[in-house]
């Protein structure tokens, strides 16, 4: 695994455009690995191999499974690692931040000025429709259950400004759109053997587990004399776990 994950440096870009160096390893490597050893258990019974994705934290694993007699022998092998977002260094980045920096500025700009003039015109058009002598509480009642007009007034209002709202608003999203495309993904884990505690705790590094069950009435029991196991069964279970260490290395 420390093969595996082994570390290379590459070129990235910060939110502020900034180019750096950033360690990172490859996990179709420890894919592969994996996938290797879920074809060379022939006999035994596998989970194929899966990827988690929890926010930024990510878990490479497989288990497989064989019976020996009365007893199962089960394996769990696993890769955590965390995963951190940068930018490509593409001059793409920049040119996006900053039509994305000019359109915020202009519509925050022009909303304050519509703001400052809408009032009355909202009055008046009310006025207009025979809304007349309301309260505040009533001119809010007049929008919440009438979306319609309150549709008409709002288009009427963005009628009388500079500003495309509706054009700006789908450039917005697309410009948003091409920034995630230029995201770069590199991976974080440590090369250390971990248990299940800390897996589920959301530490870095590989786990290996191991279990050897006696099945009884089609119940798995992890506590049994060992003592009851025959010569022969004890035999066939050396042999497996001895075909796993060959097949691990």
């Amino acid at each position: 695994m420390i093969d595996l994950t082994k570390m290379i440096d590459v070129k990235v870009m910060l939110g502020d455009s900034t180019i750096t160096e950033q360690k990172t390893f490859e996990p179709k490597q420890v894919i592969d690995y994996f996938q290797k050893i879920s074809q060379s258990l022939k006999e035994w019974s596998l989970q194929s191999v899966s990827v988690t994705n929890h926010e930024d934290l990510r878990r490479i694993f497989t288990k497989f499974e064989i019976t020996e007699g009365s007893y199962l022998i089960s394996g769990h092998i696993s890769l955590q690692f965390h995963v951190l977002l940068y930018y490509k260094p593409d001059q793409r980045v920049m040119d996006c931040q900053k039509e994305l920096s000019e359109i915020v500025d202009l519509t925050k700009n022009e909303e304050e000025q519509i703001s400052d003039n809408s009032d009355q015109f909202v009055l008046n058009k009310l006025k207009e429709s025979g809304f007349k002598d309301f309260d505040h509480q009533k001119l809010f009642e007049v929008f919440y259950k009438n979306d319609e007009f309150s549709e008409k007034i709002f288009q009427e209002i963005q009628k009388g400004s500079s500003v495309n709202f509706k054009e700006l608003s789908e450039k917005k999203t697309k410009l948003l759109q091409e920034l995630d495309s230029l995201l770069v993904e590199t991976y974080q884990t440590s090369p250390v053997l971990i248990d299940d505690t800390r897996l589920v705790t959301g530490e870095e590094g590989c786990l290996l587990t191991l279990d050897l069950e006696f099945i009884k009435n089609n119940n798995r029991e992890g506590l049994f004399d060992p003592r009851k196991i025959s010569n022969s069964t004890k035999d066939r279970i050396v042999k497996r776990l001895d075909e796993l260490e060959s097949i691990f290395k």
